[in-house]
């Protein structure tokens, strides 16, 4: 937990000042059973009269309202200080998983690192407040209870411990039972989360299969679990509270006991026995006090165990010690005997690729679903590093370079189109948050996203949902690409970018990129024939490996794979035009 003390630095202020006015809190409510009991011993009882009691009910008055004063304050800085721990934890934990690789993120579910970020922050953030208060409260009470209590009547006071060996042992019990279940509550809360986030994504195909009724039942089933077991938890919650309450009432009912017994032999003052069931009160309440901050931070434990594995990843995607200073003009890409297996996996996703891909050609990789085309071009902008063999851009191993210069010259266009919230100029300028309009109006029309740009009222001003949503396919893939060619990189990879958009549209968009970005490198993933056949040059690739290379009419010609795709494509286009 010591790591987390520098998100309190820049709150020295109120970390100092919390516990602070608490004292001052503590304090006061340790001076009011002593002045209660002198209005009835000595107002009462002693007959001092009513100025008397006046005057002593005016100073209980005043330092009831100087406690008050003290708690509230102490509440504030408390306050201000959990809360900037848990904005600063939150950004350094945020900002860690930002510079995670694609191979860091798989090693956590997105609703896992969601779940982290925020409920488990708000565990450690709920801490530090207790730590500020009540970790200063209730040792204070507890102590201060003890020695006000001996000094009224220690053969009285002696019963304070015998009570507090059975409150520990209840207490101790509890955490040892209650920490390991909390740590699994956090894993069933990322399962529900994971359900929902599924579900949202993608509730279009949901609705499209009619499968609301086996969601519910998915969540309903992760739900209950998740409340089971949370219920588990504070069932164990449940039972010590009532045996902590036992020992406290039966600890108040034998100094009431004996007390009486006392005043009965005219050893203790009325006044003093309720002084001291009051103090006895609050020690032991204070135990109860520390059995919940207690049982709250074995909580938080398991929370910042799981913060902690987000700080503590290693990150396998670093910039070199000593990065070239050479920058990419040309967009040359050569892959050298690459192969590369994703982190479990029983064997590698490609292997042994080989190839070279001159500034300004145009290049299509073809293959079956999960024949590794995805993979391999997303080793270019380091997405993932390879296994064994080396990916060049411009002569210079992909390794060399800083990662922000390596991707500022390589522009990328996934399969999935994802926009975020915000108007359709600022999700252009991702690809360059400098761009003028004119830049964004000439990537639209390359990407043939202006006509539906402009032919809406507001333009480039028009607000796109989250992830997009009020636009379709088509029009997110051209704004897509359209952001892609506003960051005017040297190698533009399209990995199935185009599969939304009719043949027409798709056609103009490459000879587009061709004549006017005849010095770029382009390298496109496609599954049909159309996209790929005008490219200077066309891989093909079977299990991880490219195993014909040539144009559209050598592979005709001399490619098995290329021929089979080629027929099976022209035999459903035939289908549909039967049709």
């Amino acid at each position: 937990m010591r790591r987390y003390f520098k998100y309190l630095k820049g709150s020295c202020f109120a970390v100092l000042l919390a516990p602070l006015m608490m004292i001052l809190e503590v304090y006061c409510d340790l001076r009011q059973p002593e002045l209660m009991s002198a209005i009835v011993d000595d107002g009462i009882r002693g007959g001092l009269g009513s100025s008397y009691i006046l005057s002593a009910g005016g100073r209980m008055l005043l330092v009831a309202l100087v406690g008050f004063a003290g708690g509230a304050l102490s509440l504030v800085f408390a306050t201000i200080a959990s809360q900037n721990f848990g904005r600063k934890l939150r950004s350094d934990a945020f900002s860690k998983v930002q510079s995670f690789s694609f191979a860091n993120i798989d090693d956590f579910s997105s609703a896992s690192l969601v779940t982290r970020i925020t409920n488990d922050v708000v565990f450690l953030q709920t801490i530090v407040a207790m730590a500020l208060r009540m970790f200063v409260r209730a040792p204070m009470t507890f102590f201060g209870g003890i020695w006000h209590a001996l000094m009224i009547k220690p053969q009285l006071a002696a019963i304070i411990f015998i009570a507090i060996p059975l409150l520990l042992a209840v207490l101790i019990l509890t955490i040892r039972k209650a920490f390991p279940i909390f740590k699994t509550v956090q894993a069933k809360l990322d399962k529900v989360n994971a359900v929902i986030q599924e579900n949202l994504t993608g509730i279009r195909v949901v609705k499209a299969y009619n499968r609301a009724q086996h969601e519910n039942d998915r969540f309903g089933k992760a739900n209950m679990e998740f409340a089971s077991l949370s219920i588990r938890a504070q069932q164990i919650m449940a039972l010590m509270m009532p045996l902590l309450t036992l020992i406290m009432n039966a600890a108040v009912v034998s100094v009431l006991w004996f007390g009486a017994n006392l005043v009965g032999a005219d050893e203790i003052q009325v006044g003093e026995v309720s002084a001291l069931i009051t103090y006895i009160t609050r020690i032991l309440g204070s135990l109860m006090m520390m059995s919940m901050m207690f049982t709250s931070a074995s909580r938080a434990q398991a929370s910042a165990e799981r913060i902690n594995a987000i700080l503590d990843e290693n990150i396998d995607i670093m910039d070199p010690d000593q990065p070239t200073t050479r920058p990419i003009t040309r967009g040359d890409v050569e892959f050298r005997d690459v192969s590369f297996r994703y982190k479990g996996a029983a064997g590698d996703a490609v292997k042994n690729i080989s190839f070279t891909v001159k500034g300004g050609e145009t290049v299509a990789i073809l293959g079956s679903t999960g024949s590794g085309k995805s993979t391999l071009v997303n080793l270019i902008p380091r997405l993932y590093d390879v296994t064994s063999g080396a990916v060049l851009v411009d002569g210079v191993d992909v390794r060399n370079y800083r990662i922000s210069d390596l991707r500022s010259a390589v522009g990328v266009v996934l399969q999935d189109n994802i926009l975020f919230s915000g108007s359709i100029a600022e999700n252009l300028r991702w690809g360059d948050e400098n761009a003028t309009e004119e830049e964004l109006s000439h990537a639209a029309k390359m990407a043939q996203a202006e006509e539906f740009i402009t032919a809406n009222p507001d333009g480039y001003n028009a607000v796109l949902s989250q992830r997009g949503v009020n636009f379709s396919g088509g029009q997110k893939q051209r704004m897509a690409i359209a952001r892609a060619l506003v960051k005017k990189p040297k190698v533009l990879i399209l990995d199935d970018s185009t599969s939304a958009l009719d043949m027409t549209t798709e056609s103009k968009i490459r000879k587009t990129l061709k004549t006017e970005l005849s010095k770029m490198t382009v390298i496109i993933i496609a599954q049909r024939i159309s996209s790929a056949r005008n490219a200077d040059k066309i891989m093909v690739m079977e299990n991880g490996k490219i195993v014909d290379c040539g144009t559209h009419d050598y592979l005709l010609g001399n490619s098995r794979v290329y021929k089979e795709i080629y027929d099976s494509q022209l035999q459903a286009d035939e289908e549909v035009h039967d049709v």
